[in-house]
């Protein structure tokens, strides 16, 4: 019961920011503040290499729906609230809060909703997404990403040497580009208009109008440019999380994706606040495992909590130094087969970074240890 019980985590989350949302004043800090308090204990706690032992996927799944219901309500109250003499302070903290909640747990929950097989679970994980302005992801993430991991086909995989800044600029701009293509492709096979009004970029700019107009009508001109804002402060950090999911790694194109082709992040809190789409390597090699299902990989490298690492992102100085090029080091030399090695040595020259291969592993993907890449 316990298990099923610990995910209640992020809603709880997102009810106290509703809360204080609706309350007003400081209270709309509550949001924001409460990720520097997570950001702590996750880092403090011991790794959680737990398997979970969840068997009905109603109950696992009621806390996602949960999340994924919660991010428009969170706009709602939001926008209510905007109406009721709050400072420009008070009005900092609410956009920051509501773009942060928008990321996660709103990022896990709708991906979990999108990789399920029921239609109304694709529905709602689609257009849950809108809460950072990007509910046209499903395809791209679905038959690009989880296709091309690794490889430079890939607009999710940075490349080594790339910081974080110039990786979100790219990526929102390639993303954007594969969502257009890839509809406009199906729609050319099935006989319509490349941009047919079947195109699901329609369906985007209309799904925006309406929320954005719900929000104008709750609270006005004000309320709806800045929750604007803070989906498009979400969508920012929606790619700067990509960023640290699969950095520097790479895969020959046409070769199995393993799971080694990821990089997992097993911090008590986040494992529980993300829905484990930090400990996702089995979810590469099967993309319907339920969350509850996805078993931590012992074998793998194991980084620190990924809010360090997405934190630390923001200074590539630290990211490249302290977390990623120790964790790659060790990738290269005992993950890595060796035409993986070979376009890890064209991406460290490329990049300037040292070279630090030894000889190759009789066999990728049989570490020596399994202790942070860092220590």
């Amino acid at each position: 019961m316990w298990d099923y019980i610990k995910y209640y985590f992020a809603p709880l989350v997102q009810a106290l920011a509703i809360w204080g949302f609706y309350k007003g004043g400081d209270f709309t800090w509550i949001a924001i503040g409460a990720f520097p308090a997570i950001a702590v204990f996750d880092a403090l706690l011991p790794f959680d290499l737990s398997k979970r032992r969840m068997k009905s996927h109603f109950w696992a799944y009621l806390p996602v729906w949960i999340s994924a219901l919660l991010l428009p309500v969170m706009y709602f109250v939001f926008a209510w609230s905007v109406g009721h003499h709050l400072s420009a302070w008070q009005l900092a903290g609410g956009v920051a809060g509501l773009a942060w909640l928008s990321v996660v747990p709103g990022v896990p929950a709708t991906h979990e909703l999108y990789h399920s097989r029921g239609r109304l679970a694709r529905f709602a994980g689609r257009y849950g997404q809108i809460a950072f302005l990007d509910t046209m992801r499903m395809e791209v993430h679905v038959v690009g990403h989880h296709r091309d991991v690794g490889t430079a086909e890939d607009c999710d995989t940075a490349r080594r040497g790339t910081n974080l800044y110039s990786f979100v600029a790219r990526s929102m701009l390639e993303s954007t580009r594969l969502e257009l293509k890839l509809d406009s492709d199906t729609l050319q096979k099935r006989g319509y208009s490349r941009w047919s009004i079947r195109h699901s970029l329609w369906r985007a700019i209309l799904a925006v109008v309406v929320f954005l107009g719900i929000i104008y009508a709750i609270g006005g001109i004000k309320a709806a440019g800045l929750c604007l804002i803070a989906m498009v402060i979400a969508r920012f950090w929606v790619e700067a999380f990509n960023y640290y999911q699969h950095f520097g790694q790479v895969r020959v194109v046409g070769t199995p994706i393993e799971k080694r082709h990821v990089w997992n992040h097993y911090g008590t809190l986040s494992r529980l606040y993300a829905f484990e789409i930090t400990n996702h390597a089995d979810h590469h090699l099967n993309s319907y495992i339920p969350y509850y299902k996805l078993v931590p990989d012992r074998q793998a490298i194991i980084m620190p909590s990924i809010i360090v690492c997405f934190l630390s992102g923001f200074v590539p100085s630290l990211w490249y130094g302290r977390i990623i090029k120790p964790a790659l080091r060790r990738w290269d030399n005992e993950y890595a087969s060796q035409a993986e090695r070979r376009l890890a040595m064209e991406q460290n020259r490329s990049a300037g970074w040292d070279d630090w291969f030894e000889e190759p592993p009789s066999k990728p993907g049989k570490p020596s240890t399994t202790a942070w890449a860092g220590s």
